[in-house]
């Protein structure tokens, strides 16, 4: 199934006091660029959680946003750093006697500053991540089922838009198909008017003909173009991902496009080509939404 690559997906999960909030959303992206914001009591997981992203998601610029309210005694204890907590009451009265400033120190304030006070968790992490995992894993399915939803309505339009160039693919190759036999009665009757005779040099026409052709002939354009056609209407029921074979299908799709347009000697050619770009453009637009 195809998939956006816009999506959002949110979990909680609460147990024994801690509650674990994750949220997932992504916009479009080249690549699959995953960023993960996390408390720092639980950064040791950041890989794992990265991991599970990865397995899901192939392509997007990905936001991963989790949070944790640890309300529970379990595995706490709370460390003084009094080795770092005299180091800063050293250099505070130090600073207090080269600037002639009053010492006044707070024990209170001092257990404020960086890294002094500290509440140690000690809690198993394999337990903390099987927790956390149950929240990830939710959020990961929810992200994933809005993705493909919206996939879904991306995909019927693409089918739609991709229906309306073989249509105009097929109308080039009928008009196509008359060219050769409307150039040569044309011909014709330029020589005679030129010529004033009705006796022509039939070797001579006979050229000028092949000339033609070889100039306006454009089978093979339209027979890859529609072979293109093809493989882009099955890559619509395709499950894994498919977004960049899309942006080299309709690549090659405007080539054969652009050379037709060099090529034509048609009005009615050069009208669908002109149509056929629009509609291309418009299909290359909206496959950058695609996983």
């Amino acid at each position: 199934m195809i998939r956006s690559m816009t999506g959002f997906g949110r979990s909680k999960y609460e147990i024994e006091g801690r509650e674990y909030l994750v949220d997932i959303r992504s916009v479009n992206h080249k690549y699959n660029d995953i960023s993960i914001k996390m408390p720092r009591v639980i950064s040791y997981l950041e890989d794992k959680v990265r991991k599970e992203i990865l397995e899901n998601i192939s392509r997007g610029k990905v936001d991963v946003f989790i949070s944790l309210d640890d309300y529970s005694e379990k595995g706490k204890e709370i460390k003084l750093n009094k080795e770092l907590a005299k180091a800063y009451i050293k250099e505070l009265r130090e600073l207090a006697e080269e600037t002639d400033i009053r010492c006044d120190i707070n024990v209170t304030e001092i257990t404020k500053f960086p890294d002094v006070l500290n509440l140690k968790d000690e809690e198993n992490e394999e337990e903390m991540w099987e927790e956390l995992k149950v929240a990830l894993d939710e959020a990961i399915s929810n992200f994933v089922s809005m993705r493909e939803v919206e996939g879904s309505k991306i995909k019927e339009d693409l089918k739609n838009r991709i229906e309306s160039i073989s249509k105009k693919v097929s109308e080039i190759s009928e008009f196509s198909a008359g060219l050769i036999e409307e150039y040569i009665i044309k011909l014709n009757a330029r020589v005679k008017e030129l010529m004033n005779t009705d006796i022509i040099d039939e070797n001579r026409l006979a050229q000028e003909i092949v000339i033609f052709s070889d100039k306006s002939s454009i089978e093979e354009e339209l027979t890859r173009l529609k072979s293109h056609i093809a493989q882009f209407l099955n890559l619509l029921e395709k499950d894994s991902p498919v977004g960049k074979k899309f942006d080299f299908i309709i690549q090659e799709m405007n080539r054969e496009v652009n050379t037709i347009g060099s090529k034509a000697n048609s009005l009615d050619i050069t009208n669908r080509v002109i149509e056929l770009k629009t509609e291309i453009e418009n299909v290359r637009e909206q496959i950058q939404n695609v996983e």
